[in-house]
């Protein structure tokens, strides 16, 4: 019994230490989501501190903090970075908060000498707006999938973000301007017989690690790739006759994993998705129970390493 309040003792403590300095939420806030007391919040804190659970950044007693995290990584063999949160919160501040977390989980990540491939899109946009500054040397971040369209070039967007993963590691940054879907996938075997394109495509090669979303037409926050232009109707036709269900840089795959004969997959941009399996580190941010169905796929077909997760996305994933 004794071992039993104990635990749940660090895991409040470690929840409450996770929204104050993770989510940056004050001790109000924090006594509001948990059911107690302001003072009961600054006691659990202070308990955090003094068992080791805070140490200018949050650690755990295991590597993969929290219950549900441990059970996570246990079943499905990935890294889980779960986000606490009430399921009262907005769509749009629940993706504010995983955005945050994988902000500061990726300055801790990304190193001198990297290569670093980034995937455009409402999610990474977000996380771009949260990394913090990290002095390195010899890193570079290229671009996963092009971002052009017949609206727009889709330059400014996408380098946007890149620039902000540069700055934030004082990081070369190499674009990939080229369309995210070609008209003709013999414009695009054409394309990567280019010597300026294989540069790019050598670079991405190389990656020590890769960041990405997952795209889904069922999200709250909807996927850039759904809304800004990117697909026309003949496409979603083909998408639901191929049963994709979500796409990870432009590139579409079904429940079951399979990818290479999606109609559409002919004219993406987006590395194959056995290149994407070969990269050593390979970090999901997601948020929103509408993401369970291609989170789940790619978790299966092992296109994740680590994931960047709210809680109620986790849960659901847990009894799925």
């Amino acid at each position: 019994m004794a071992e039993r309040k104990r635990q749940n003792k660090a895991v409040s403590a470690l929840t409450a230490a996770r929204l104050y300095y993770l989510q940056d939420k004050t001790m109000d806030v924090i006594a509001e989501e948990l059911g107690t007391s302001r003072s009961s919040v600054s006691r659990l804190l202070s308990y955090a501190r003094e068992v080791g659970l805070v140490d200018i950044r949050i650690n755990s007693p295991l590597e993969h903090a929290g219950e549900l995290e441990q059970e996570l990584h246990d079943r499905l063999n990935v890294t889980t970075h779960v986000v606490p949160m009430p399921e009262s919160v907005t769509e749009v501040e629940r993706l504010e908060r995983v955005a945050r977390t994988a902000g500061r989980l990726l300055t801790q990540m990304i190193d001198s000498t990297m290569t670093v491939g980034v995937a455009w899109g409402s999610t990474i946009s977000a996380v771009s707006r949260e990394l913090g500054q990290k002095q390195t040397h010899g890193t570079t971040i290229v671009q996963l999938n092009g971002a052009g369209n017949t609206l727009t070039s889709g330059v400014e967007y996408s380098s946007d973000i890149l620039q902000r993963f540069g700055s934030a590691f004082t990081a070369q940054v190499q674009q990939f301007p080229v369309p995210a879907f070609f008209d003709d996938p013999l414009t695009r075997e054409a394309m990567w017989r280019e010597r300026s394109t294989r540069r790019v495509l050598d670079l991405q090669a190389k990656m020590d690690l890769a960041v990405f979303s997952l795209g889904s037409p069922t999200a709250e926050v909807p996927s850039r790739v759904y809304v800004g232009g990117y697909l026309g109707r003949a496409d979603y036709q083909s998408l639901s006759a191929d049963r994709a269900i979500g796409d990870v840089a432009t590139v579409f795959f079904r429940a079951d994993g399979t990818w290479k004969d999606i109609a559409l997959n002919a004219r993406a941009t987006g590395p194959g998705l056995d290149r994407l399996r070969r990269v050593a580190r390979r970090v999901c941010v997601v948020a929103g129970v509408q993401k369970l169905p291609p989170l789940r796929a790619a978790i299966a077909s092992k296109l994740v390493t680590d994931v960047v997760l709210d809680e109620g996305l986790a849960r659901q994933l847990f009894e799925s």
